[in-house]
């Protein structure tokens, strides 16, 4: 702790746009990376050297700007915006992002997807809709009083449709009460091996689960198709949910896993996700094609033969 008093009350060189600002509840304040976060102490490097900060000791946590004071770097596509954002710890990136998150429902199964813009356009894996389009999503929306609240919505739409990238963009109906809360993409490709992630999805329909690892490896080969490989925890339900970095950014597109094997879970790694949104048009959603996934359902078949019984009046 004395160390801790000592270094928040000197004046140091410029911090990059990623550190932390920290207040402790004695009012000194220290800046640095958030190296980890285990059991109740807090790791930050300060340049010098790694202290050690008790959880309890910590009054408020923030993004800190660097000399310049530049704020963070946001650019907006035609459908998406892509950014480069401060390192946060995963809680605050959840509770920040975790709108932005929804639940994709289908007659025949549930998936995950993300938000990309404020007109409701959600990304989510082909997989997840196909041979669908009668399509729900479940928006968790903070409320008033601080918790989350589930709402339903029906009547999605298929806007296009990607099945060698198993992408698929919707369109989720605007809310006259609620405002769509989009996350942003990565705007720089640079995983490395190691990097913490972390996913957020709906696992065997359980809502709104939080998982974390690291990058495995960022350029696994599957089928002609790079993947980023990831040990958090990916199970069936996580498809179409983002893989975001340490500063909430969406690198992958969470997308399989291996059967048997346990933390080997894989991605879709942003560029591909940036290349089917920029060009959508172009994998737009038709109904009269014969990939687009109307199912029908063969009648019942009779299980005694000849003609129907007649029908007596009650």
């Amino acid at each position: 702790m004395v160390l801790t008093l000592f270094v928040a009350t000197c004046v140091w060189p410029a911090i990059r746009a990623d550190a932390d600002l920290i207040e402790l509840k004695t009012g000194h304040k220290l800046e640095g990376d958030v190296l980890k976060q285990q059991a109740d102490i807090l790791y930050v490097d300060i340049g010098i050297d790694v202290v050690k900060v008790p959880l309890g000791q910590i009054k408020t946590r923030s993004a800190a700007k660097d000399a310049g004071g530049a704020p963070t770097q946001v650019q907006k596509h035609q459908l998406y915006r892509t950014a480069q954002l401060p390192r946060r710890s995963i809680k605050d990136l959840t509770e920040k992002f975790g709108e932005g998150v929804v639940l994709v429902q289908t007659p025949g199964g549930l998936g995950s997807g993300f938000i990309v813009n404020e007109n409701g356009y959600c990304v989510t894996n082909y997989h997840v809709i196909e041979k669908e389009t009668r399509i729900a999503t479940t928006i968790f929306h903070r409320g008033d009083d601080g918790a989350f609240h589930r709402r339903r919505i029906e009547d999605v739409r298929i806007v296009a449709l990607n099945p060698f990238f198993d992408l698929a963009l919707l369109q989720i109906p605007a809310q006259k009460d609620l405002a769509f809360k989009p996350v942003f993409l990565a705007a720089e490709e640079d995983l490395q091996e190691g990097e913490e992630v972390f996913a957020i999805g709906n696992p065997l329909g359980l809502e709104r689960s939080v998982s974390q690892g690291i990058i495995g490896t960022k350029n696994r080969n599957f089928r002609g198709q790079v993947y980023i490989q990831t040990t958090a925890e990916i199970n069936p339900g996580n498809s179409g949910g983002p893989l975001f970095n340490a500063r909430g950014e969406v690198i992958g597109v969470t997308n399989m896993k291996l059967l048997f094997a346990e933390g080997l879970g894989f991605a879709i790694p942003s560029p591909y996700v940036k290349l089917f949104l920029d060009n959508h048009e172009a994998f737009a959603f038709d109904q009269n094609s014969p990939n687009t996934g109307f199912r029908y359902l063969d009648p019942p078949r009779r299980k005694l033969k000849g003609p129907p019984p007649e029908e007596k009046p009650l």
